[in-house]
């Protein structure tokens, strides 16, 4: 990664394009009737992603930018539990005329299920066995090529959860590390011994769950390369087929609790460089392939080969090989995905469990539906072009325009032009006519080229017309 590139673009700030358009233009015209609305208009010919939110956890990690709170009890999570199955019954109705629930003919099948948080595995075992099987009741049993995954807290992995986790289906699981140095983990709330993710891990592979994923972040209090490289390598020594490597993102006018670290302790620009460079060379000198901005993978796993064949997505859950044409997200702060656009459910579980528990009790037609988005064509152009730029580093505008019937004119804009021709100065792409490449030693910078066709983006100005 030159210097010179990220001293020039490091403070730009952009989306980071797991949906388009991002969801700071969602709005309240979107409402309930839309959603229902799209999902009586998909067919057995779709295929479904389905995201469950689980927004609790046991302890504040004061680095977590997630939509989550802290429960110390049962309670809390068996209401919840509740009001997913209602939402998961009103969803799953909507998709059929008839108001029929059963599997029947013509639901679109289960590709993809993941469970996110927050802690998923906070839920008991009987429950989440029960989620499980609330969704195969209603959307019929998951294809027998689905992936089915969890993200996990180590540190309150039960053996009779990780035993859930394997009677349940569940292929991948991802635990979140962070960083393994003992001073990184007091600054950040997160006390998490090397032992706990070894013993989590182990717990996993012997309930058949053979996809393991580790989740590490540079830029944290008191972190140096030496610790993020030693971090790495005891990652390694679990031997997980994917990785992923964010940087911190330091927003306590945003997350209250990020305020409880020490600002002075942060590394500064050029060292969060250094640090996700040097952690970058372990993970690629050690045979993990770089998928994207912040994903590894072997390479003989799924991620990288979809990556090789260009077959690569993103959506909320960052890089993924779920291709399927809809997406639908259950629990508070949740946000779905049709063709007729998107939609996010209310963030705050009180309110949440408000909307659905009037809705059980006959009382309310609303759901828990707080914003969303309908897409136009023009969305759906753009969206595909940002979505190449961030998933192949390269996109043939012409040839996009042309599969979307859209203008090329109206996408390669003379202000566009003349944005990409001084990204191309900066040596940071390779301009052909209506092909966009991004160089390699820029990738990490692709969101820089990937804004430049985001339609709520002025390129002259450097400014959207929302908050990022």
């Amino acid at each position: 990664m030159r210097p010179d590139l990220v001293a020039k673009y490091r403070n730009q700030r952009v989306p980071r394009y797991t949906s388009y358009p991002p969801s700071p233009q969602f709005s309240a015209a979107v409402t309930a009737d839309d959603y229902r609305r799209w999902l009586g208009q998909l067919t057995a010919a779709d295929t479904l992603s389905l995201y469950l939110h689980v927004p609790f956890c046991r302890s504040m990690c004061w680095y977590c930018g997630c939509h989550t709170t802290v429960v110390k009890h049962e309670a809390p999570i068996r209401r919840y539990q509740a009001a997913l199955e209602a939402e998961i019954d009103a969803v799953a109705g909507a998709l059929v005329p008839d108001s029929t629930l059963s599997r029947g003919g013509g639901l679109p099948p289960v590709t993809h299920i993941h469970f996110g948080g927050g802690t998923p595995t906070l839920l008991p075992p009987d429950a989440f066995l029960s989620l499980m099987d609330r969704l195969a009741q209603r959307f019929g049993r998951p294809a027998a090529t689905a992936e089915i995954a969890v993200e996990i807290d180590p540190r309150t992995l039960t053996p009779a959860m990780a035993a859930a986790l394997g009677q349940g289906g569940v292929t991948r699981a991802s635990l979140g590390v962070q960083s393994f140095d003992d001073r990184v983990q007091r600054a950040i709330n997160r006390i998490q011994p090397y032992a706990a993710t070894a013993e989590a891990v182990a717990r996993l592979r012997q309930a058949g769950i053979g996809g393991i994923n580790l989740d590490l972040i540079y830029g944290l209090p008191h972190q140096t390369v030496d610790s993020c490289v030693q971090s790495v390598t005891q990652a390694l020594e679990l031997a997980p087929d994917r990785l992923s490597v964010f940087g911190y993102a330091h927003m306590p006018s945003l997350k209250a609790h990020q305020g409880r670290i020490e600002t002075a302790a942060l590394p500064g620009a050029t060292q969060r460089t250094e640090q996700a460079a040097a952690m970058a060379e372990t993970l690629e000198a050690a045979g993990y392939v770089a998928i994207g901005l912040d994903h590894y993978a072997r390479k003989d796993d799924v991620m990288a080969t979809a990556y090789a064949a260009g077959r690569l997505k993103r959506n909320f859950q960052g890089y993924t090989v779920d291709t399927a044409t809809a997406l639908l997200g259950f629990g508070a702060s949740a946000i779905g995905r049709t063709r007729g656009g998107y939609i996010q459910n209310k963030v705050e579980v009180p309110a949440y469990l408000k909307a659905w528990e009037a809705h059980a009790a006959g009382e309310g037609t609303g759901w828990a539906v707080a914003k969303g988005l309908a897409l136009s064509d023009d969305d759906r152009l753009r969206a595909d072009i940002i979505e190449q730029l961030m998933c192949r580093f390269s996109v043939d505008l012409s040839d996009t325009c042309r599969r979307h019937g859209g203008s090329l004119e109206e996408i390669l804009t003379p202000a566009t032009r003349r944005a990409l021709a001084a990204l191309a100065d900066d040596d940071m792409i390779i301009c052909d006519k209506t092909r966009v490449e991004v160089r390699e030693e820029a990738r990490p910078l692709v969101r820089s080229v990937a804004v430049l066709f985001d339609a709520y983006f002025d390129p002259e100005s450097g400014r959207h017309s929302y908050a990022v």
